[in-house]
């Protein structure tokens, strides 16, 4: 029995959300699996992406084969880089300790660079925002303009008009 490590769509129409599994590579798309590794959500910027790696790296240590989707999220996650050191550890060039620190220097490196792009998302999405909201303080400052003029010239004219009467009435006095 060959074992695919793949994604197991569930959600609603247009809204996919997947499960991370390893399944028997005969089974339906959506069908019986083996054991559930984790989970993906494509809908939020970045992706959210829960991974049990250890449970993944038994799959592949096992003989599993990742479709192309899943092994881009093994590998962003580092489950590839884990079982590549754990093979490492087994031929005897790296003890496990050396293994673990370097995987560990990975996971804060790639945290650093997630949190970097979160910032810069959030920054953009802030600068988006200012700018909108001048955009229609702009527009609403060119509305409010248009319209006053017309306002101020009909007050203006009723306003010359009591002086105007008031004048000639004390000239016709």
């Amino acid at each position: 029995m060959s074992v695919k490590i793949r994604l197991q769509r569930h959600g609603k129409k247009g809204k996919p959300y997947y499960w991370i599994v390893a399944a028997d590579a005969r089974a339906k798309r959506d069908g019986k699996y083996l054991e559930k590794i984790g989970a993906y959500n494509p809908n939020t910027n970045p992706a959210t992406i829960e991974l049990d790696v250890d449970g993944a790296v038994k799959w592949l240590q096992d003989g599993a084969q990742p479709t192309d989707t899943a092994r881009a999220i093994l590998s962003y996650k580092g489950a590839l880089l884990k079982n590549h050191l754990a093979g490492g550890v087994r031929k005897g060039a790296l003890t496990e300790e050396q293994a673990e620190a370097k995987f560990n220097a990975w996971l804060e490196e790639k945290a650093g660079k997630v949190e970097a792009k979160s910032e810069g998302l959030a920054k953009a999405e802030a600068e988006a925002k200012a700018k909108a909201l001048e955009a229609e303080k702009a527009a609403n400052e060119a509305r409010i303009a248009a319209n006053t003029p017309v306002v101020e010239e009909a007050e203006e004219a009723t306003e010359e008009t009591p002086e105007v009467e008031a004048e000639a009435s004390n000239e016709e006095e």
